[in-house]
């Protein structure tokens, strides 16, 4: 076994680098034609800044202008301009470049090529970036393909993956290396990429097709999610070189164990999966669930959104969803019938208030008026005070809610019987005294509430 801390291929490889980084270093130092490039380049970078100080306003004036452009579009030019002296020192050494292997030998052109290179590639890197939206992601991914551009630049490709391979720890038949980690990462970081922007692009796809419902819509999208995520695993599981058939016993065991922990949380996966297999409920319905009263805004997979009027949002757990009573005022159909109960007083003409409460309510907004919609009233007792009426009217929009068309209807009533002379009335409550020749005296005669003679007295007391 070894007792070198490296093996001997990792020491002879970094002993090459060494060299090869002590010979570029010896070659800018060294007078003459490399030490002219590297003033070139210089030159290039100060030239690069100033250029961008003096078109910065123009290229920015001119993007304002552009309000038509897509976002999509607009967000690259954001980056374009953010990236301007980047751009202008890769033109201007990739001109210098070429300009210099036409008149000169490749030798004296060969690290401004090199540099050149280095521009084109740290800024293709810095645009493609973008679509990264994890910022941990992004920079880990930025890095990574910048210093695999740098060591292709200068052909150090094949010694760092040697290196890299050196570095490993092996598990039977499994070799584990730090390249093998290393292209692991890239690749998960690619693949989760890839994953969410398909993810994103299905769900789009799927709210613009209007022959599915709104319930297959989420289905079908959290269906391409988990397909897409699951793909990606597998195949940086795979590229690790992890056998997948192995892992079956321990899978099964592991798996019992977070069944039994996760209970709620597999009770209302499964459960969301029946609410939109079987659609009785979706986004946009609007549903009573004790005492919340709101719609549906998103069906996600352990939980559903509720809005209600107030604008709170209640995250109600999908399984209280399928074991309670729950009242869908949108299931099969928008259609509401909402009743209001009154009462008038006896001396109004019975048909007369029906009918101006029928009439009153046809002129509230939301209210429908269609046939076997109408309005409707009618008589529903005699009460000790008043007649007591029921009026029941049908609306279709209850995501608008329902107390503020119901106080517009008792508005509406409230000028109509005023208009017509209608009274509503309130409880009354007469006292009638059976002895009226009783008679109720005033007295300081304390001796009790009442008097020798039998009168009731009243004392006035010392208060």
């Amino acid at each position: 076994m070894e007792q070198d801390i490296l093996p001997e291929a990792v020491q002879g490889t970094l002993q090459y680098l060494i060299t090869q980084a002590q010979i570029y270093w010896d070659m800018a130092l060294t007078p003459g034609w490399r030490q002219y490039q590297v003033l070139i380049v210089i030159a290039l970078v100060l030239a690069s800044i100033v250029m961008r100080k003096v078109t910065h306003g123009r290229w920015e004036a001119w993007a304002r202008s552009r309000e038509g452009w897509p976002k999509w579009r607009l967000r690259l030019l954001v980056q374009v301009l953010r990236r301007l002296s980047l751009i202008y020192f890769t033109v201007f050494s990739w001109a210098v470049y070429a300009i210099m292997r036409e008149v000169t030998w490749p030798s004296r052109s060969y690290l401004i090529g090199a540099v050149a290179k280095l521009a084109a590639a740290w800024l293709v890197i810095a645009l493609i970036s973008r679509f990264i939206a994890n910022p941990t992601l992004r920079k880990l991914a930025s890095w990574l393909l910048w210093i695999y551009a740098t060591l292709a630049v200068f052909n150090l490709v094949d010694d760092t993956a040697q290196i890299l391979d050196s570095i490993a720890l092996n598990f039977g038949s499994l070799h584990l290396s730090l390249l093998v980690v290393l292209k692991a990462v890239v690749l998960a970081t690619a693949m989760l990429t890839l994953a969410r922007m398909g993810s994103g692009l299905a769900e789009r796809g799927l709210k613009g097709n209007e022959d599915l419902s709104p319930s297959m819509k989420v289905l079908a999208g959290k269906a391409v999610q988990v397909l897409l995520y699951g793909v990606a695993f597998v195949i940086v599981i795979r590229s690790v070189g992890f056998d997948l058939t192995g892992l079956a016993v321990l899978s099964g065991a592991v798996g019992v164990g977070i069944g039994f922990g996760l209970q709620k949380v597999v009770s209302n996966l499964v459960s969301g999966i029946i609410i939109l297999m079987d659609r009785s409920i979706k986004p946009g319905d609007v549903i009573s669930l004790g005492e919340t009263f709101g719609w549906i805004n998103a069906l996600g997979a352990r939980y559903v959104s509720v809005v209600t009027r107030d604008g709170k949002e209640y995250l109600i757990p999908n399984e209280d969803l399928i074991t309670s009573q729950v009242v869908n005022w949108s299931h099969s159909n928008r259609f509401v019938r909402l009743d209001i109960n009154f009462g008038t007083s006896y001396d109004d003409d019975p048909h007369l208030v029906r009918k101006v409460a029928i009439a009153a309510t046809m002129t509230v907004d939301r209210v429908l008026e269609r046939e076997g919609m109408k309005p409707v009233c009618h008589i529903v007792g005699f009460g000790d005070s008043s007649v007591d009426y029921i009026l029941r009217f049908w609306i279709t929009d209850p995501t608008g809610g329902l107390t503020n068309i119901r106080g517009n209807v008792f508005l509406a009533l409230w000028d109509a019987f005023k208009a017509e002379g209608i009274s509503i009335p309130f409880p009354q409550r007469e006292l009638r005294v059976l002895n009226e020749k009783l008679a109720v005296q005033m007295a300081d005669d304390r001796s009790g509430p009442e008097g020798a003679d039998g009168t009731v007295t009243q004392s006035r007391g010392g208060a």
